[in-house]
């Protein structure tokens, strides 16, 4: 099942896409909570609701896909996970990390998966980074490495945008990764049953059709269920939180010379049997 969260007719709700339409859950099934993250907290008795329900329909083409937990409390994400990026980072001395490595991307950055994105006024170096998305379906914590794939609610796609200068400036790299419109997730969430095996994906980044990024999850240090176990021994995990599990090779700050996003590059993430989300850079307005 793929879930969305949409905007039609000044009005924003949860839904179901199949194939090219979505079923308006705030019509098809009433008693179901109308955004995501209160969604998912209602557990599988929702997520049987949902996935019988039948009513009205509109085409995606109708309305606006929004970013599936606009409301999410958390959006954490790992660095140095991905084999390949790991050997293309070592040039800078970088070293495959004996623990992982997580940073904050404030919520606040959190963007549309067809939104625009900013280039900063204070920077020039704007990257990108192709990501899977892990959604949590439970509050949780001290999960176990086996117990892991039943707190997931599914997964989506990031973009893990950076702007390297200011990432650098802080060992935390909180303030590079959360400029505001730097989180576009989307275009939905899949659920595990309909997805499958997490760490088995291709996973791609297009600048203006060229690839930049082509990679697959099976490359990841840590996998999803690691990441959740290790995130769920600090701090409890709640449902709607967001995990970008990291990226492979190709980033733009790597790239000899560099190769930074520019205004009216247009970036598209793909991921294999979820779908793909694309971003247009615009300059920050004023």
């Amino acid at each position: 099942m793929k879930l969305a969260t949409f905007t039609h007719g000044g009005m924003t709700r949860i839904g179901v896409v199949k194939k090219s339409e979505i079923l308006d859950l705030s019509e098809a099934a009433p008693n179901l909570p109308r955004d995501m993250r209160s969604f998912l907290r209602d557990g599988e008795v929702a997520l049987e609701t949902a996935a019988k329900a039948t009513g009205k329909t509109f085409e995606l083409a109708e309305v606006q896909l929004e970013t599936p937990v606009p409301n999410a409390e958390k959006y954490l994400a790992i660095g140095l996970n991905y084999g390949s990026h790991l050997e293309e980072v070592a040039k800078l001395g970088m070293t495959k990390p004996e623990y992982q490595i997580w940073f904050n991307k404030q919520v606040s950055c959190l963007n549309g998966p067809y939104d625009d994105l900013h280039l900063p006024s204070v920077s020039a170096e704007l990257d990108y980074e192709c990501e899977l998305g892990v959604v949590i379906g439970k509050s949780c914590r001290h999960v176990a490495v086996e117990d892991a794939a039943n707190v997931i609610a599914g997964y989506t796609v990031c973009n893990d945008v950076s702007v390297r200068d200011w990432q650098m400036r802080s060992p935390t790299a909180t303030l590079g990764k959360s400029f505001d419109t730097h989180g576009p997730v989307g275009p939905w969430i899949v659920t595990p049953d309909e997805l499958g095996d997490p760490h088995d994906l291709s996973i791609s980044t297009l600048v203006n059709g060229e690839t930049r990024q082509s990679g697959n999850t099976s490359e990841m240090i840590f996998n999803c269920f690691e990441q959740i176990a290790y995130l769920s021994t600090v701090m409890t995990l709640e449902p709607g939180d967001i995990l970008a599990t990291g990226t492979p090779a190709g980033v733009g700050a790597l790239a000899d010379p560099p190769n930074f996003l520019k205004s009216g590059d247009v970036v598209r993430v793909e991921i294999e049997k979820i779908g793909h989300i694309e971003n247009t850079v615009i300059d920050e307005p004023v």
